[in-house]
């Protein structure tokens, strides 16, 4: 948990830091594997699981949407002023990851937590807490760059972003859609 958040921080590699953020997410997951049958534990993690397979596949659908064409996470600065469906996305997306409420991520991770807390595994739940905080500050970071409106942040591949009408991308936008949603609604 502490590694993965810790490096996620510095990258500046949209792939990357999702990459290290799930060493963070399977940090926790991790919480429910030591809890064992005894305290619910497997049903904590595999419901996590699920929120977070929703959550993880709306991130990367977004970011496929946009296009794989960049790496930097400053070419999302702008997204908003050309595409708000999507940065809209793809930020409820990274805060259900950051386990904020009311989404989803935030009802998964408190289902673990709470578990290891009944189970007596207070560090390790405190660690995953203020793990939590930091993953919060980087997702934080990259939707502020989303939304950023100014004309001097917006960068180039934002300025030249535009839905291909040589290619259909309705297939995988239906899957984002339905990513957020199930990263959202079971949170509410």
């Amino acid at each position: 948990m502490i590694l993965g958040n810790l490096i996620a921080i510095t990258q500046t590699s949209m792939k990357r830091m999702l990459a290290y953020s799930s060493i963070g997410q399977i940090g926790y997951v991790i919480i429910g594997i030591i809890v064992g049958d005894s305290n619910g534990g497997y049903a904590s993690m595999i419901t996590y699981m699920l929120f977070y397979i929703s959550m993880n596949l709306g991130t990367f659908s977004c970011i496929v949407l946009f296009g794989l064409r960049t790496e930097n996470i400053r070419d999302y600065a702008g997204l908003y002023t050309k595409d708000p469906f999507l940065a809209l996305s793809f930020a409820l997306c990274l805060l259900s990851l950051g386990g904020l409420p009311p989404l989803a991520g935030f009802f998964g991770k408190l289902h673990l937590f709470w578990c290891g807390w009944q189970a007596g595994l207070y560090f390790l739940v405190s660690i995953g807490l203020l793990t939590s905080v930091v993953s919060i500050y980087y997702y934080l970071k990259i939707i502020k760059l989303l939304m950023t409106g100014r004309n001097q942040e917006i960068t180039p591949h934002v300025r030249n972003y535009g839905r291909s009408l040589l290619r259909s991308n309705n297939s995988i936008e239906l899957s984002m859609i339905i990513c957020v949603i199930a990263s959202t609604i079971p949170g509410i």
